[in-house]
């Protein structure tokens, strides 16, 4: 973990969005908790209000070990659902209805969780399920279901998951 940490670093992202800045800085302490044990053990009370506040009366399931980097922008959050073992780079845009989990494999045990890069901006109703990699400054449309990985910046629509225009970037 760094040095240095901001639990405010999404602010500016979600100006104007007091909902997506109040759950930005709860799920950012909470994150505080995945630095050792003995933190999360002395975080428990605080990451029982967070279980109940943000998902149970806000409906956002970002669970506290995501890793997510600075700058997510969570517009009209509610029902959107984020595995623990996602990862998020830095100025990302997630709305409403999205889900990012895991599957499980032919073999019973579950798979890792997805890699999403930087200025990755996803649409509403976005399901992406399983061990997905998806490059930077790819824009997913509403309502696509990915289901494989994207290694070129694109826009992707439909379900499953294409490539509609390659953004050349």
């Amino acid at each position: 973990m760094k040095t240095s940490y901001n639990i405010f670093q999404d602010s500016y992202a979600n100006k104007g969005n007091l909902k997506g800045q109040i759950v930005m800085v709860l799920f950012r302490i909470a994150h505080l908790a995945t630095i050792s044990n003995t933190a999360k053990i002395f975080m428990i009370p605080y990451l029982i209000f967070y279980r109940i506040f943000v998902e149970w009366f806000l409906g956002i399931e970002i669970q506290y070990p995501v890793k997510i980097g600075p700058g997510l922008k969570l517009w009209h959050g509610q029902a959107t659902v984020i595995h623990q073992s996602t990862t998020i780079g830095a100025n990302c845009t997630l709305r409403q209805c999205t889900t990012i989990g895991n599957k499980r494999n032919a073999d019973g045990s579950k798979s890792s969780g997805a890699i999403i890069g930087n200025n990755v901006d996803i649409g509403a109703g976005v399901y992406i399920i399983g061990n997905i990699k998806i490059q930077s400054n790819c824009v997913i449309g509403a309502g696509t279901i990915i289901t494989k990985d994207f290694d070129e910046a694109a826009i992707i629509v439909g379900n499953p998951g294409r490539i509609l225009r390659s953004l050349g970037i």
